[in-house]
């Protein structure tokens, strides 16, 4: 009986262990595809853009603009194993395809930079000009 009782209670144990894998990886999942929150404004002839992207290295970071109007944010990194891991939810690599406003000129000179986590693009708008009020 007492065999029988201990059985249960590690079959029980590698269930829950599995069980907590299976959620650590789905939750995992759902963040790489969710990720990263954008957020897009214009102001002052710029279109910013910025994304949240915590715990990237900023080499590891691409940005392009594909086709004028499509901005492709994506990042990857790798996994450390780190002892015994009963919960992994951090995202490994996250894409994001946000469709711009407006067209971006194929010369036009994007500045980025990658601060506390949060990625900031300033894209000049095509044909915005500054009207000087007298």
């Amino acid at each position: 009986m007492k065999l029988l009782i201990l059985s249960m209670v590690s079959i029980v144990d590698i269930v829950k262990k599995e069980l907590s894998k299976q959620v650590s990886d789905l939750t995992r999942e759902f963040y790489e595809e969710i990720m990263p929150p954008v957020d897009v404004y214009e102001e002052g002839g710029y279109l910013t853009v910025k994304a949240d992207i915590p715990g990237f290295k900023k080499e590891d970071i691409n940005v392009r603009v594909v086709g004028q109007e499509t901005l492709v944010i994506s990042a990857s990194r790798e996994a450390k194993k780190q002892g015994v891991e009963y919960v992994i939810q951090r995202p490994r690599k996250v894409e994001r395809q946000v469709k711009l406003p407006v067209k971006v000129a194929k010369d036009a000179e994007v500045i980025g930079r990658y601060e506390d986590g949060v990625l900031t693009l300033r894209i000049p708008v095509e044909g915005a000009v500054r009207v000087k009020i007298e």
